[in-house]
């Protein structure tokens, strides 16, 4: 057996045994997937719309109309 061979039958091995730790991980993953959680806070605008400031300017703006 030369080196050429040697070589290959090394990067082959490695190539099979790649596939099977990848194969094993992407089994893994599938198995810990979790069903989607809803989420407890807001989010987006509705969370900011809760804060204390913003209530404030919204009251600032409605007295600012009400003139």
């Amino acid at each position: 057996m030369d080196d050429d061979q040697r070589r290959d039958g090394r990067r082959l091995r490695s190539f099979v045994l790649g596939g099977v730790v990848g194969a094993g991980a992407a089994i893994a993953a599938a198995r810990r997937r979790r069903p989607p959680q809803r989420r407890q806070n807001p989010a987006g605008l509705e969370a900011f719309e809760g804060a204390p400031c913003y209530r404030e300017l919204v009251e600032r703006d409605d007295g600012a109309e009400a003139r």
